[in-house]
């Protein structure tokens, strides 16, 4: 959600890789939380219900670093936020559409590629080399996502829900960026707090507008929507901020790359998913241009542990 300076951690850089590790886990956890959820709830009540309440639970458990913030920050961060709603509603939309729960998630790491890119056309930012590199390589296994459909009656087809997650993944992009720029010196947590916050909301809000309410949730889909508010979402961005504290942010985002990884062998474990061998390849495209795009710093953690070892 936020940035911060590349600074040198003082603290244990083995500890943040473990609960960095464990982030990953709880992230793709989320995927299989959020789809059962839904099969009981409407994709935008959902969220929107998941994040407000998530939110609520990080400003009440740092309320003091909220209320010390200048309005004119909280209105900064709530901006951002109501992107990050649009955000979350086009995920949410393409979680329940989707019967591939493992392509998507790789599709939505997207959003780490495009961030770059977005910076280069809306600030001028000068992206680096393996960028333009690791662009091609993911959109060509995003076209062979495409060719290799299971049971489908054309050669080439991108689902809805495919095109869903791709559109979140460019938001996602948005918001990392402007979150860089615009909400600077802003502590993590209270600004994860506003955006969690302003996040249901705004999906609330579209819920309201779009979606036919439910009378009633069963006790199962309450179960999974707690467990996907509470560990997917409070927990998880609390270990995140925590892990992030901990190491440099350019270390931080080479672990949290293992996330579709993770989700492609849960959903596969949890649902039976099964992925053709096109698909299989495309999926591992996008995986390489994620390591392609992060190569810079992935050569030098490989050195330094080579000199610690």
């Amino acid at each position: 959600m936020s940035t911060t300076t590349e600074t040198t951690p003082s603290r244990s850089p083995f500890k943040a890789d473990l609960l960095l590790l464990l982030v990953t886990i709880i992230a793709a956890a989320g995927w299989i939380f959020s789809k059962e959820a839904m099969a009981g709830m409407p994709p935008l009540l959902f969220i929107g219900s998941r994040f407000l309440l998530a939110g609520l639970i990080l400003a009440i458990f740092d309320a003091r670093s909220l209320r010390q913030l200048s309005t004119t920050r909280k209105l900064r961060a709530s901006g951002v936020g109501v992107l990050f709603g649009g955000a979350m509603a086009c995920w949410s939309l393409g979680v329940a559409l989707s019967e591939q729960l493992g392509v998507i998630a790789f599709i939505n790491s997207f959003g780490i590629l495009m961030v770059p890119v977005l910076a280069r056309l809306l600030f001028k930012d000068r992206p680096p080399m393996s960028t333009w590199i690791a662009l091609p390589t993911a959109l060509l296994g995003f076209a062979l996502l495409g060719m290799g459909q299971p049971g489908a009656t054309e050669s080439f087809h991108i689902e809805p829900a495919q095109w869903l997650i791709f559109g979140a993944a460019c938001l996602f992009a948005l918001v990392f960026n402007f979150n860089s720029r615009l909400v600077r010196n802003i502590p993590a947590l209270p600004l994860t707090a506003i955006q969690l916050m302003t996040t249901g909301v705004t999906c609330l809000v579209l819920s309201a507008i779009s979606e036919s309410w439910p009378s009633g949730i069963s006790l199962d889909i309450l179960s999974w929507f707690l467990a996907s508010t509470l560990i997917a979402s409070t927990l998880r961005f609390f270990l995140q901020i925590y892990a992030q504290s901990l190491t440099t942010p350019s270390h931080a985002s080479v672990i949290l790359m293992l996330e579709a990884v993770w989700a492609a062998l849960m959903s596969a474990a949890w649902f039976g998913e099964r992925m053709t061998l096109i698909q299989m390849t495309g999926c591992g495209l996008i995986f390489m241009a994620l390591l392609i795009n992060r190569w810079q710093w992935i050569a030098r953690l490989w050195r330094q542990r080579r000199v610690a070892s």
